[in-house]
């Protein structure tokens, strides 16, 4: 039988209905219009994960942030954060209402918040797979091909709370008898500041490796269907070419969209309902916000990210004994 750590992979139709749901047949874009819930939400904050060029970030949420504005008739303000670590923090100052994580980021916002957060939906592929990977990569003229060729070697995690990027990878080198820790295994570790940083930190030969999340399905030409890699390539921030995966993780549920849980119940309600209603009815935003081949958002809960809250506290406890 697996263990609840193994169990990283969670399919669609395991996944539980948020209470305040509405019913898979009401699809349609809610009608527009100042909602009761803005008299304790006057302005929608809306964080933003860092990892990506400030510039791509806010291209991307320019009309997604519009539509919320237009059918809610409140502003809508995007925090955007240098790190993870921004969003989190806002969230457990109550300084954002809502904000795509990914999942060891909700599970530090939510042991930060004090568990004044809540997760309503995820992406959910074609084949309905909602899940991703690690992936560990090296410059293609590295002649690096193994994970055991990296010793001495020195690596970039993507941020602290990334799962693909340092939770996911360094449980599992431990899994298999590599220690992540600096001068163990590795000749030195450092952060990169996020996923993009990293692979560019690699490829200018700052680092000889780094970690980062992907579909791990598609061509890998790509930069298969999803993910950081996919993203870097279509911006030509990066030629597939210049690097090699030489390692992947098991399957990571996919991140969750969160709201705080203190917000009205009208108002999750309301996101929950418009955010459905932009992957039945908006594709192209959907995809911008997105990023990929994902095809729809469907439900979580709290309970399908337990295993990620006991990665951050199981790393917590590596740090104190350090």
């Amino acid at each position: 039988m697996l263990s609840r750590r193994q169990m990283l992979l969670t399919t669609g139709a395991g996944l539980a209905m948020p209470a305040f749901a509405y019913a898979d047949e009401d699809r349609s874009l809610p009608k527009k219009g100042k909602r009761a819930w803005a008299a304790q939400v006057p302005t929608i904050h809306l964080g933003m994960l860092g990892g990506e060029n400030d510039a791509d970030r806010l291209a991307r949420y320019g009309a997604y942030s519009k539509l919320i504005e237009e059918t809610f008739d409140v502003p809508v303000k995007l925090v955007l954060a240098a790190d993870y670590a921004g969003v989190i923090q806002a969230f457990a100052a109550k300084q954002v209402e809502a904000s795509f994580m990914s999942p060891a980021a909700y599970a530090q916002a939510w042991l930060e918040s004090n568990g004044n957060v809540r997760p309503l939906f995820t992406s959910q592929e074609k084949d309905g797979a909602n899940y991703y990977v690690a992936v560990l990569y090296v410059r293609a003229d590295s002649g690096i091909t193994s994970l055991e060729q990296l010793k001495g070697k020195s690596l970039a995690w993507a941020d602290p709370n990334s799962a693909s990027g340092y939770l996911i990878p360094r449980s599992e080198f431990r899994a298999a008898g590599i220690d992540p820790e600096p001068g163990k295994f590795f000749g030195r570790t450092g952060f990169a500041g996020g996923h993009e940083q990293g692979v560019i930190a690699v490829l200018n030969k700052q680092y000889d490796a780094g970690v980062t999340w992907t579909s791990g399905v598609g061509d890998p030409a790509e930069g298969y269907t999803r993910g950081n890699l996919r993203m870097m390539a279509e911006k030509k921030l990066l030629k597939m070419s210049d690097l090699r995966m030489i390692w992947k993780s098991r399957p990571i549920l996919n991140g969750p969209y969160v709201v705080r849980a203190d917000t009205p119940a009208e108002f999750q309600s309301d996101m929950y309902q418009l955010h459905r209603a932009i992957a039945k009815n908006l594709p192209e935003m959907f995809h911008s916000v997105d990023l990929g081949s994902s095809i729809d958002w469907v439900p979580v809960k709290h309970e399908d990210y337990s295993v990620f809250i006991d990665l951050v506290q199981a790393e917590a406890a590596q740090r104190r004994k350090r």
